[in-house]
């Protein structure tokens, strides 16, 4: 089985590039953030055409996540658990932002898989309520992480975690130490799910660093790659001991009107 992550930045202004990647890397689980779309306008159709099962949660313009299952692997598709954490955005009033979703997935062999997809809030600017609401939602995910772990499932909780871990996940600290993404409380949120026993499956496979995941569009960030790691793969014990290879397929970064981010995944036996 191979679960990728993709912040694809606009499912129907990527559309073309998220479907050539479906159908050239085949994954048997992708999940997506940032699909900026709303329910009711989710290419779901699209994605059946190439074989696809797909559940999203939505929102207009902003944030929204999917997780999308191959018929051939997993042949009744992602069955939901949760979505969303039950905590409401950074402005006073506002209701929950699409962020978190859950689902199981069966394999044809009868395996299932937990899986969760999250877009973490960026936090900037920071100091401010965007980035008290970044460490109050990895707070309330540290706390959905603990229940999951204590089911003695395999999981994979994958996607844009908007956080850079170590300074090897950077092509330069200077350039980013003033962001949320690189702010010590932020990498101490993060640190605290390793040590609840989370495994970093691109951290595992590549100790030494050095693997990107996001270029921004602005500077050259591409063609230079100034690049940072920002989506993550954490397995429980029962996931992590079957893993087999992971990889950032870069290449559909380069290529035209594509997303900022890369795709990640990993293979497990």
């Amino acid at each position: 089985m191979k679960i990728a992550t993709y912040n694809i930045n606009g499912i129907k202004a990527r559309l073309p590039r998220l479907k050539e990647w479906l159908a050239e890397t085949r994954p048997s689980v992708a999940c997506l953030q940032e699909i900026k779309s709303q329910d009711e306008g989710f290419p779901a159709s699209e994605f059946e055409e190439l074989g696809y099962s797909a559940i999203w949660h939505g929102q207009k313009s902003f944030n929204g996540v999917a997780i999308l299952t191959d018929n051939n692997v997993i042949p009744d598709g992602p069955m939901e658990i949760q979505r969303g954490l039950g905590i409401g955005g950074p402005k006073e009033g506002e209701g929950e932002q699409s962020r978190y979703l859950e689902a199981d997935v069966t394999t044809a062999n009868g395996e299932t898989t937990r899986v969760v997809c999250i877009y973490l809030p960026n936090g900037n600017p920071l100091p401010g309520p965007k980035f008290d609401y970044k460490i109050a939602w990895m707070a309330k995910l540290r706390t959905r992480m603990a229940q999951i772990w204590a089911e003695e499932v395999p999981c994979a909780v994958v996607g844009d975690y908007n956080v850079i871990p170590e300074d090897d996940d950077v092509w330069a600290v200077k350039a980013m130490q003033d962001d949320a993404l690189m702010q010590p409380q932020s990498r101490a949120a993060y640190a605290s799910l390793l040590a609840d026993g989370w495994t970093d499956a691109v951290r595992t496979l590549n100790p030494r660093g050095g693997v990107w995941t996001y270029w921004d569009y602005q500077a050259g960030a591409w063609q230079r790659d100034h690049g940072f790691r920002i989506d993550h793969i954490l397995l429980t014990p029962e996931l992590a001991d079957r893993l087999q290879a992971v990889g950032v397929d870069r290449e559909h970064r380069g290529r035209e009107k594509a997303s900022d981010h890369a795709p990640v995944w990993a293979s497990f036996g």
